[in-house]
């Protein structure tokens, strides 16, 4: 199954089951994770039938029976499957007769998954009475069709995270008190920028678990290396749902990982303090209400210390969460979290903390994004890059892009990066921590650019990006603000008749105040 067939199934599975649901009364948020259960029970018994095929053939032979020994669970774990039961199995399932209760075997066959894997103990929903009968069983055959039977691992990864996107465009995420999924174009950059290949990854606001899904796409793509041998993954997620469909997510990816259901702000689950190789996050942005406990008073992952107001309390939760993020990293840990755009040049305690973080020498990058990158919001936002590995030269300088002009219109209220706009922004910071000019292919793919924008260090660009050093940030009182150092990119339109639009528009404005001033004279002249 090449690409365009996998977006073809995608597309048409997504179509059939969203066209069921808008018939039922359920809300995309109720439909979401039984669904996405479904998915993974699918996955299960196809990835249980290929290895079924594989550990057959390497099974012993007793040499006093003549016979192979009988398969056990741990030969399909190897194998990177689950040994199923029989009442488990998708097609037993879809061949269930009408008059038995179809949601009760559902519900009984995700129990008995959970009760052979802890792994998965507490993760397989389990609530498929919600489901009307008819509704429930179309569902299934629509997972059971000959290019869904015979589709392999890596397809169903990209149909669940499929799914995951397309839940949250309808705003379930919303419906539960937040974002479960990163679009896929911030994942891409910050994975691209921090290149994810070996050690241990880490992600304290884990959402879905895309990041660990992107981590593992690139290994494959370019490491010579199994995921699980190169990386191994941590996560938190706060909410207990999501959690869940994290857990699925890495499951149905083949990638081993433990993902802690707990509140970052107050617990640290994994113990990865200087531990981290590679961090990636989007944290929630501006959470208030947080309280200046002991537990947050005493915590080592604050070593620039607690933002405070002048009253004690702390106004939200941004500069926690990168000190988190930057304490979490070891000597040579690269870390890429979203975060909101006020964080580049809030003031205060706030200021304070960004301030010792710059003069780290460990600011490796700071990209703004255009709005409309986000499902369920508009805002834009910031991508900060951590580099405690940056080359010696590369110390007193902090990478600024502007690429808020750099996207690709998907529809009215949605924007992301193209291929090639990836690959651009990818360039610039390769080319930054290589020391080396910027290439025509690399400004070619960010849009009009061309070697005659360049500045005399080869590399900056009004408008888009700037080698800042430690002084430049110094006299913009560490501000962050990337239109601070880039400049404004002005485009004018040779063709465009200037003069005469600026003479059009005066005239109209001169006829505009003689209507309001005519107007003003007769309400003045109103007798009351």
């Amino acid at each position: 199954m090449n690409q365009s067939d996998i977006r073809d199934l995608e597309k048409e599975l997504w179509e059939a089951a969203d066209k069921l649901r808008s018939n039922s009364k359920l809300t995309a948020a109720e439909y979401k994770d039984p669904l996405l259960g479904l998915v993974l029970l699918r996955f299960a018994q196809n990835r249980y039938e290929d290895a079924k095929i594989e550990i057959e053939e390497k099974l012993p032979i007793n040499p006093r029976t003549g016979k192979k020994r009988t398969a056990t669970k741990e030969d399909y774990l190897g194998a990177g499957a689950i040994k199923l039961p029989k009442v488990a199995k998708y097609d037993y399932l879809a061949a269930m007769p009408e008059d038995q209760d179809i949601a009760q075997a559902i519900n009984d066959a995700m129990k008995k998954i959970e009760a052979e894997y802890k792994d998965l103990e507490g993760i397989l929903p389990k609530n498929y009475q919600v489901f009307e009968e008819v509704l429930l069983r179309d569902l299934i055959r629509i997972f059971n069709s000959d290019a869904v039977r015979q589709a392999k691992g890596d397809v169903f990864g990209r149909i669940y995270e499929f799914f995951l996107m397309k839940f949250s465009m309808q705003g379930a995420g919303a419906q539960e008190g937040g974002e479960f999924f990163t679009p896929p174009s911030l994942v891409d950059l910050i994975v691209n920028f921090i290149q994810p290949d070996h050690g241990i990854v880490h992600d304290p606001a884990c959402g879905s678990g895309g990041m660990f899904v992107q981590s593992a796409h690139f290994i494959k793509n370019t490491a010579n290396k199994a995921v699980n041998e190169a990386i191994t993954c941590y996560g938190t997620e706060y909410k207990s749902n999501t959690t869940r469909l994290a857990k699925m997510n890495l499951a149905i990816h083949g990638i081993e990982g433990k993902i802690a259901n707990s509140n970052s702000f107050y617990s640290d689950p994994h113990n990865l303090l200087g531990k981290v190789d590679f961090l990636m996050a989007n944290p929630p942005f501006n959470v208030d209400g947080i309280d200046h406990n002991d537990y947050v008073k005493e915590d080592q992952r604050l070593p620039f210390g607690v933002p405070l107001t002048g009253k004690g309390t702390i106004p939200n939760g941004n500069y926690m969460w990168m000190q988190y993020f930057y304490s979490y990293l070891n000597d040579t840990g690269r870390a890429g979290y979203v975060m909101a755009s006020s964080a580049t040049d809030a003031g205060h305690s706030e200021k304070l903390i960004r301030k010792q973080l710059i003069e780290t020498g460990h600011v490796d990058c700071i990209v703004a994004i255009s709005n409309n990158f986000f499902y369920t919001r508009s805002l834009p936002c910031h991508v900060w890059f951590f580099n405690k590995g940056k080359r010696k030269k590369n110390l007193d300088k902090v990478l600024i892009i502007d690429a808020r002009n750099v996207f690709r219109k998907v529809n009215t209220t949605l924007n992301d990066f193209s291929p090639e706009q990836l690959q651009g922004l990818t360039g610039l910071i390769e080319t930054y921590r290589a020391g080396k000019s910027l290439t025509q292919k690399t400004l070619g793919n960010l849009g009009t650019y061309t070697k005659d924008n360049l500045g005399d260090n080869g590399f900056d660009i009004e408008g888009l990006c700037k080698i800042a050093s430690l002084d430049d940030i110094r006299e913009q009182d560490y501000s962050l603000t990337p239109g601070r150092y880039v400049g404004v990119k002005i485009d004018i339109d040779e063709e465009f008749d200037y003069k005469s639009r600026i003479t059009e528009i005066k005239t109209t404005l001169g006829t505009l105040n003689k209507e309001a001033n005519g107007l003003m004279k007769q309400i003045m002249g109103i007798e009351l």
